[in-house]
């Protein structure tokens, strides 16, 4: 802990911010209320056409409840600063467990797999009070030579970084055009020692790429755990964290857990190796880019204030292959650089499931330490005494670390790792990640905050961890959907936030995690709003106001309002106009498609027509994709279902907008249709991508001709 008196970090409310924003909300709000009063009273009392009004009244409904949700994010959002000169010195700092997990060779690359591991060994952290571990679901025999392959690439890399300060460990970034200018001044000793080791390490690339090469996943096999780096010895020259490969077991007629299943077994393995209270979680493809990361961590776990109630420390994902037009908005800018710091605001935002510091006795317990499950240790964690123990030493806040791997501690971690420890225990259920959600980091989170914890969010002005984003339509859908069906089955289960979670936390907290899981909803709204308004347009049927009522102002004032606060957030957040018109368009696509397939695949799931399925994203870079990315042109190639939805919209407004066209000139009522002719020119707008790809391309289709 932190001497008395001496900060480890700052919190500061954006003030100006937040009360613009409130502002707004009291504006909008009103504005809002005033629609739905116009909507209901002219349903109920008025004559309208009574299906059409009442179809797009509720669309209009979700996108007023999805809007109230989301002013949570803006009530009070927070900015945080270390002070890493206040931290204690090294040898009173707590251990630290690094996680990575990797599930498939042929989709993960071990080269960049191993790239992560020796970022994450190369951490500014004590190496005797730091333990790496890697987690392969897919039980490849290459991936536990490329680790050891890494091992010994580490005892030459990690000598240069700390010589020469380099803050970017992973080698294959630093020998990159990306990060191969971090050093300002080269003297001709460094020169010499950095074509050393480019030459190491493209040796150590060869090695493992010939390795890897037809590399596939292992579906049947034992648990196997092995200690490719042992830092308990003093006579090793370099000065490295302790290094272990886990492949638990896995069998096909048993229940795997995916990834959730895979953290639980390194929460178990590393209980009784290395026995850290704090642990950090990395996807494979998200490397360390800043050495301090874990101290700056350690600011907010060792403020004596916070860490009694402190879960994790949430850090953003930031992308290093985001092209400047960003037309699939990868970069995440509305989560990372506004929602998520208004969450932090009133409690703790969520766990997003790469680059968080966890303290595991969260995932054991209420901070109130009162939970039954810790007062029945065997029944609730397994009959391993070893790993009994260690969870005793935790309670107690004393710290225990095995000195020595014998046989029995090997052969320990082989039954923590097996498919039956967790029969008729709690894991899965009230302690570790969850088995409720294939979103296992973020319903994890939000079980924390609901037992007590609170959590933290730091936004350094050096991005601590990079990774790779997708960079086409169809990896960007797959992902999408994933993440919205798992929330979306949440949000409807027994945990919904508006119930479950509004009586366990504050009400602002709910209604942020209550946006995340049911925003799928806007997929019904804008379906509902891109076809019924269009199609009425068409039969010359009006669903709004007249240009010249009274009430066309308060539908405007709404619209432009929606928009100025986004760009508002956006400028907020160094965005220019072109990342405001990207959001705007790509949030449009993805709510007519992935967000809509999210739903269908949670009503499937709850008819029992598919069984949940962990849709790995594919993470090999495709040269030609790149390139389209970077030119800022949608490559549809395999997102060809995703778009059936979109492009059927698309059609129709094409068609009613020209057929509306002529019947409004004809009869001279655009006064009367604008509000629908308008709508339906922006939705051709948002979906011109998809509109463009439907007309073939002469250019390729010559050169079809001619091969």
């Amino acid at each position: 802990m932190a001497a008395a008196g001496v900060s480890l970090n700052t919190c500061s409310v954006q003030q100006p911010q937040a009360t613009a924003q409130r502002i707004h909300i009291l504006f909008h709000l009103a504005a809002i209320l005033a629609i739905l009063y116009y909507r209901f009273t002219n349903l109920i009392h008025g004559e309208v056409p009574t299906l059409p009004w009442a179809l797009v009244t509720a669309s209009e409904v979700i996108f007023s409840f999805i809007w109230v949700l989301t002013q949570a994010f803006r009530w009070r959002p927070v900015a945080r600063t270390v002070a890493l000169r206040n931290l204690p010195d090294d040898d009173e700092l707590p251990c630290v467990d690094v996680f990575i997990c990797t599930a498939d060779p042929s989709k993960e690359p071990t080269v960049e797999v191993m790239n992560t591991v020796l970022s994450a060994m190369g951490l500014d952290y004590p190496p005797d009070k730091l333990a790496v571990y890697l987690s392969d679901d897919g039980g490849a025999p290459s991936t536990l030579y490329a680790m050891k392959e890494a091992c010994s690439f580490a005892k030459s890399w990690l000598p240069f970084c700390r010589k020469y300060g380099i803050k970017s460990r992973c080698p294959e970034w630093f020998f990159s055009t990306y990060g191969h200018d971090e050093l300002l001044f080269r003297t001709d000793e460094f020169e010499a020692d950095e074509e050393n080791m480019k030459l190491a390490y493209e040796h150590f690339k060869d090695n493992v790429e010939r390795r890897m090469n037809g590399a596939s996943t292992v579906n049947d096999r034992p648990p196997h755990v092995t200690i490719i780096h042992d830092n308990h010895g003093r006579t090793t020259e370099v000065e490295m964290p302790l290094l272990v490969y886990v492949s638990r077991e896995k069998r096909p007629s048993l229940p795997h857990r995916f990834k959730a299943g895979a953290l639980n077994a390194l929460l178990r393995v590393s209980g009784v190796l290395s026995n850290a209270p704090y642990m950090l979680v990395l996807d494979c493809d998200m490397y360390c880019n800043e050495p301090t990361s874990a101290k700056q961590a350690m600011c907010f776990h060792l403020d004596p204030k916070l860490s009694p109630s402190l879960a994790f420390v949430q850090y953003p994902q930031i992308f290093y292959n985001v092209s400047q037009k960003d037309i699939y908005d990868g970069q995440a800018r509305s989560a990372y650089k506004t929602k998520y710091q208004g969450m932090d605001g009133i409690g703790g935002t969520v766990c997003s499931g790469t680059g968080y510091y966890l303290k595991k006795k969260a995932l054991y317990g209420s901070p109130n330490q009162q939970d039954e499950h810790l007062l029945h240790l065997e029944e609730s964690f397994g009959k391993s005494t070893i790993l009994i123990d260690s969870l005793r030493s935790k309670q107690e806040n004393k710290e225990s670390r095995i000195h020595e791997f014998t046989t029995a501690i090997l052969d320990e971690t082989l039954k923590l790792a097996s498919c039956s420890y967790e029969d008729n225990t709690k894991w899965g259920k009230q302690i570790g990640y969850s088995y409720e959600s294939l979103l296992e980091s973020s319903f994890t989170g939000y079980l924390l905050h609901t037992r007590g914890w609170k959590s933290v969010y730091l936004y350094p002005k050096r991005a601590c961890f990079l990774g790779s984003t997708t960079i086409d339509m169809k990896d960007a859908m797959v992902q999408l959907m994933k993440w919205s069906s798992g929330l979306l089955q949440v949000g409807l289960s027994r945990f919904n936030p508006l119930v479950y979670g509004a009586s366990r936390m504050s009400i602002l907290q709910a209604m942020c995690y209550a946006y995340f899981m049911y925003t799928p909803f806007l997929s019904i709204a804008f379906l509902l709003y891109g076809t019924i308004p269009p199609l009425c347009l068409l039969n010359g049927i009006p669903l709004y106001p007249t240009a010249s009522n009274p009430w066309f102002k308060v539908f405007a004032m709404v619209y432009v309002s929606s928009l100025l606060q986004h760009l508002y957030e956006v400028v907020l957040s160094n965005g220019s106009l072109a990342t405001w018109w990207n959001e705007q368009r790509i949030f449009f696509i993805k709510c007519i498609s992935a967000l809509l397939f999210g739903c269908l695949d949670v009503t499937m799931k709850s008819f029992g027509v598919v069984k949940a399925n962990f849709r790995l994203t594919n993470k090999v870079v495709d040269q030609q994709k790149l390139e389209k990315y970077e030119k800022g042109m949608f490559d549809l190639e395999g997102a060809k279902m995703f778009m059936i939805p979109l492009t059927v919209m698309v059609l129709l407004n094409v068609v009613c907008f020209v057929g509306g066209m002529k019947r409004v000139i004809s009869n001279k009522n655009l006064d009367e249709m604008f509000a629908q002719v308008f709508m339906s020119w922006t939705t051709l707008l948002f979906s011109y991508p998809i509109l463009k790809g439907l007309v073939p391309n002469k250019t390729k289709s010559k050169k079809i001709k001619n091969n």
